[in-house]
């Protein structure tokens, strides 16, 4: 078992505001213990601390930042204080047993107890431009359609613009990325005024499309910003939650949102039931905390085929949700959190040599051979470009195989590899996951706590 007291930092120029705040935690530090000995299946993080809106969500986006599954966990935090525990593993199902992994762990959840909070609202924007001294970082979102993707590559290929990284998600008809780029003459930022502005010029043209009642707009941030965070974000100010009607017809592949009040206590009790995937649980964190949510106890189970939680929140102003139609928003966003990484068809993962244009390439393939990518992941390192995209059939069909090995001739059978994704309707379970008489008793946070789960 390894237990770190945090140390106190400098308190060098601090606010007059953040007085009280400091002195909780000089006199109650926070605490992080790594436990590899109470569970036969995962590796336990245990984190106390003193209470700050978003810290939940700042501890669990550590953990997904370094592709820890996150298994379990129960989270209280009334009384000013957190008490957290989540059990982990890795990828393969493995305990966290790598000293640099858990080093790094360490520090990272530090730093986040440390932090000013630092969760801004939602910023309604189509195009937004990040300058850093790597890299120009472009943010989309606009109307879905087939060849989008391949629109806007092509458009950033011709400025003479390469694509380091990219994340791209869709749902219920939207579109929204964040593409890392650099200048191909320079291989840095991209500084020009000029250029800056043709870009999204050029990009709110290719967004806007035929669409006349949800156009493009632009802006500028001087902001660096976490990747998937900023995309729920995007769709979440673009309203990505609303039903269109176009959605699939099958009900089942929905995932399972209630929400109901605990009057006695004056929560509000929103609970999930969906399948289980990596990533789930801070999604709908993220969620929670962006329509200014605060949870003062959770329960969470991922261990099998289905993933079960449960949140006890009330708004940020004290108050338990008061309307029904603020009880079907949460519903409606929730499920939006947890659809925008489905997906379903097919997996192509691409590794080959970088070079600019090879993103406006590779999709542009796709569109001429039909198909559509539902999410992207591009990313590079030492000269090489690892992609992942996610395709379907631009009529909604199976794709066709020989389409499949026409693409993979053309971009290179070894250089593209297949893989399926499917998605199956959420099964009920035997027993519902509830915390069941959580507040008969005042013994949560000791049970929560003090016990060890396997």
């Amino acid at each position: 078992m390894m237990e770190v007291d945090l140390m106190h930092p400098s308190y060098d120029s601090w606010d007059s505001d953040d007085e009280y705040e400091k002195f909780i935690k000089r006199m109650n530090p926070p605490r992080v213990v790594i436990d590899n000995e109470s569970c036969a299946r995962a590796t336990v993080v245990r984190v106390d601390s003193a209470n700050k809106y978003g810290i939940l969500l700042e501890v669990v986006q550590v953990l997904t930042d370094l592709n820890l599954i996150i298994s379990k966990a129960y989270i209280s935090s009334d009384g000013g204080w957190i008490m957290d525990v989540f059990n982990v593993t890795d990828h393969e199902g493995k305990k966290i047993t790598d000293e640099t992994t858990i080093k790094l762990l360490v520090d990272y959840i530090q730093k986040s107890l440390w932090a000013d909070s630092s969760f801004l609202p939602s910023r309604r924007r189509l195009v937004d431009f990040a300058p850093s001294s790597d890299y120009t970082s472009i943010e989309l979102t606009g109307t879905d359609r087939p060849g989008l993707i391949s629109e806007v590559s092509a458009v950033l290929t011709d400025l003479k613009c390469n694509v380091v990284t990219a994340e791209i998600w869709t749902h219920n008809n939207r579109a929204a990325a964040v593409m890392q780029v650099t200048d191909e003459v320079t291989g840095a930022a991209i500084t020009d005024l000029e250029k800056l502005s043709k870009i999204k010029e050029l990009l709110c043209n290719v967004l806007r499309g035929n669409n006349k009642t949800r156009g493009a707009k632009t802006a500028i941030s001087m902001g660096v910003t976490h990747t998937e965070r900023r995309l729920h974000q995007m769709m979440f100010a673009d309203r990505d939650y609303q039903r269109t009607g176009q959605e699939l017809a099958d009900e089942t592949m929905r995932p399972k949102v209630s929400v109901v009040n605990c009057y006695d206590k004056e929560y509000s009790v929103v609970t999930i039931q969906c399948k289980d995937r990596p990533k789930l649980l801070f999604d709908t964190i993220c969620t929670l905390t962006d329509m200014q949510y605060v949870v003062f106890h959770a329960n969470a189970d991922g261990e099998g085929p289905e993933a079960y939680q449960e949140y006890y929140i009330r708004h940020i102003d004290g108050f338990p949700i008061n309307s029904e139609a603020e009880r079907e928003r949460i519903i409606q966003c929730l499920e939006a959190a947890i659809e925008r990484r489905v997906s379903e068809g097919l997996k192509l993962e691409l590794c080959t040599n970088d070079r600019v244009g090879l993103l406006s390439d590779v999709t542009r393939i796709f569109r001429e051979n039909s198909l559509t990518v539902t999410r992207a992941e591009v990313s590079t390192k030492d000269g090489k470009a690892v992609n992942t995209f996610y395709v379907r059939d631009a009529t909604g069909n199976q794709v066709d195989a020989r389409i499949l090995d026409s693409i993979r001739q053309a971009i290179g059978q070894t250089v593209l590899q297949v893989k399926e994704v499917s998605r199956s309707p959420p099964q009920e379970s035997p027993t519902r996951f509830l915390f069941g008489g959580l507040f008969k008793s005042r013994s949560f946070c000791n049970f929560g706590l003090a016990k060890s789960y396997s």
